[in-house]
C-alpha cells in the first residue's frame, strides 16, 4: 500500500515539475507551507472559536488561530501597527486567551476575520446565510461575463435559495457597464451587491459600487451590503498593485491559495459594526470542526508575506503582472483575439475559435493540444460567445504559478511562441512532439523546491 501511495505522489509531483502551469487559479506553495500541512493540530477537534470551544484543552489551538487572524488582518494593512516582535505574546503563557483576543481587537478596531472556512464557495454561502433571508436578491456579474458559480448561479446553493440578478459588460469593450450595474441595482433593490470575479482581466473601481449603494439608500431608505470576492487577486491587493476594496466594502472574502500562495482554504473579512455575527454561520452554520492544521498552514503563508524580505515579494507581484501583460501583448501581436485587448491583473482570456476560424479550434481542441505538450490551461465562457457554454470559444491563461518558479518575460514570450505554434499545428504530431521537448527543457530550468525522484 505504501508503494502505491508513494507512486501516486511521485507521479503527481513529476507532472507538476515538468509541466508549465498556466491555470490562473493555481499556484505552488512554498516548501514551508507544504510541510506545515502535516502537523499535530490535525489531531485536535476544535469546534467553536478561541475562548469559546466545545472541547477542552484548546489553549495552543486558540493561540495559533489568533496568531493566524492577526496575520490575516496584517497582510491587508488592517492592523494599526503590525510587528513580528508582538507575535511573541501568542506563545507567552503569561498572556491569557482573553488578553490575546483583546490585543488582536485593539490592533484591528475596524475589521475582523474568520480564518476557519474550508473553501471558497462555503465561505461565500456563509456570508449569504448571515446577511440574507431566503428569497432575498443578490446582484452579481453573470457567469458568462466573468462571474463565479458561488455568486448566484442557479445550480449553486446561492442561486437556489436566493434571487440572483445579473449585471453585464459592454458589448464592444467587454468592460463592466457601470451604468447598467446602477440601473439593475435601482430596479431590483438587491440586499447584497457582489463585486470581483474569476475571469475579468481589468482592475475595478470599488468606489463606484459604494456610490451605487448610496443612491439606493437615498431612494429606498436602506443600504445594500457590499461584498468583494478577491480570491483571484488577493496578493495583488495585499502588495498595492491593485486597489483595495476594504475602504469601501462591508465584507471581503478570498481563498488562501491562488495568488496568496497558501494552503487550500478561505477567509471572511467583515466590518465590526455589522449587527450579526458571521462566526455562527461558518460554525455551526455550514461546517463543523475546523481543520486547524490548515489554519496553521495559513499562518505560515501569511508570515511569508509579512516577513522582512519585502523586496523579494514585491518583485514577485510586479512580475506576475508583467508576465500576464507580456502574454497578452505577444498573443495580440500574433493576431489572437484577447478580451479587452489586454490585462491589468494576472489573467488573460484568449479566443481560440474566431481568431483563426479556418483552423476549426475550440476550447477542447486547444486544451487537448496543449496538454499533449505539457501545458495546462482551462476553458472559459465569455460574454456574447456564440458557442454553447459547454463548448466555449475561449480559454483562460494565468501567470502566477510560473512566476512562482521565476519565469520572467523572456520565458513567457517563449511560451507564447510555443502555444501559437501548437494551436496552429494541432494535427501535426511531429511539431507537437518537438514543442513538448522544448517545454520539458524549459520546465527543468526552473525546478520546484520539492524533492523529485526522476
Amino acid at each position: 500500500m505504501k508503494n502505491i501511495i508513494s507512486t501516486l505522489i511521485q507521479q503527481e509531483l513529476r507532472r507538476q515539475q515538468l509541466e508549465l502551469e498556466l491555470i490562473a487559479s493555481e499556484n505552488y506553495v512554498s516548501l514551508d507551507v507544504l510541510n506545515a500541512y502535516a502537523n499535530v493540530f490535525t489531531n485536535k477537534y476544535s469546534e467553536g472559536y478561541p475562548w469559546k470551544r466545545y472541547y477542552w484543552w484548546q489553549d495552543w489551538v486558540d493561540r495559533m488561530e489568533l496568531l493566524t487572524q492577526y496575520r490575516a488582518l496584517a497582510i491587508f494593512d488592517l492592523v494599526d501597527e503590525y510587528s513580528s516582535e508582538k507575535e511573541e505574546r501568542f506563545v507567552d503563557s503569561s498572556f491569557s486567551i482573553k488578553e490575546l483576543i483583546d490585543f488582536v481587537g485593539q490592533a484591528s478596531p475596524v475589521w475582523w476575520v474568520n480564518v476557519q472556512p474550508l473553501s471558497w464557495s462555503p465561505a461565500n454561502l456563509a456570508v449569504y446565510l448571515w446577511l440574507l433571508e431566503p428569497g432575498d436578491t443578490i446582484l452579481w456579474m453573470d457567469l458568462n461575463a466573468g462571474g463565479h458559480l458561488s455568486h448566484g448561479f442557479k445550480l449553486n446553493a446561492s442561486g437556489i435559495f436566493y434571487k440572483a440578478v445579473f449585471y453585464w459588460v459592454n458589448r464592444q469593450t467587454h468592460l463592466i457597464d457601470r451604468e447598467q450595474v446602477e440601473q439593475m441595482a435601482l430596479e431590483h433593490k438587491p440586499k447584497i451587491i457582489v463585486a470581483w470575479y474569476s475571469a475579468y482581466p481589468r482592475r475595478l473601481d470599488w468606489s463606484r459600487f459604494a456610490q451605487i449603494a448610496d443612491k439606493i439608500k437615498q431612494k429606498y431608505w436602506y443600504k445594500p451590503y457590499l461584498m468583494a470576492d478577491i480570491a483571484h487577486i488577493a496578493w495583488l491587493i495585499a502588495w498595492g498593485e491593485l486597489d483595495s476594496p476594504f475602504p469601501w466594502f462591508d465584507i471581503v472574502t478570498t481563498t488562501t491559495h491562488k495568488t496568496l500562495r497558501g494552503p487550500r482554504g478561505a477567509l471572511i473579512y467583515f466590518r465590526r459594526e455589522l449587527e450579526k455575527d458571521i462566526n455562527r454561520w461558518v460554525f455551526p452554520g455550514i461546517q463543523w470542526g475546523p481543520h486547524e492544521h490548515i489554519v496553521l498552514a495559513k499562518a505560515v503563508a501569511f508570515g511569508e508575506i509579512l516577513k522582512d524580505n519585502k523586496v523579494w515579494w514585491k518583485k514577485y507581484v510586479k512580475q506576475v503582472l508583467k508576465n500576464a501583460q507580456t502574454l497578452a501583448n505577444t498573443l495580440i501581436d500574433r493576431w489572437w483575439k484577447i478580451i479587452t485587448n489586454g490585462t491589468d491583473n494576472h489573467l488573460v482570456l484568449m479566443d481560440v475559435a474566431w481568431s483563426f476560424p479556418e483552423l476549426g479550434l475550440d476550447w477542447k481542441v486547444a486544451e487537448n493540444t496543449l496538454e499533449k505538450i505539457w501545458i495546462s490551461i482551462n476553458k472559459n465562457s465569455i460574454p456574447f460567445d456564440t458557442n454553447p457554454p459547454l463548448r466555449p470559444s475561449w480559454i483562460r491563461l494565468g501567470s502566477p504559478a510560473l512566476t512562482t518558479r521565476w519565469f520572467a518575460s523572456e520565458e513567457f514570450m517563449q511560451i507564447w511562441d510555443i502555444i501559437d505554434t501548437a494551436l496552429k499545428n494541432y494535427n501535426n504530431s511531429k511539431v507537437l512532439n518537438d514543442l513538448k521537448q522544448q517545454v520539458l527543457l524549459l520546465a527543468q530550468k526552473f525546478p520546484l523546491p520539492y524533492e523529485f525522484n526522476k
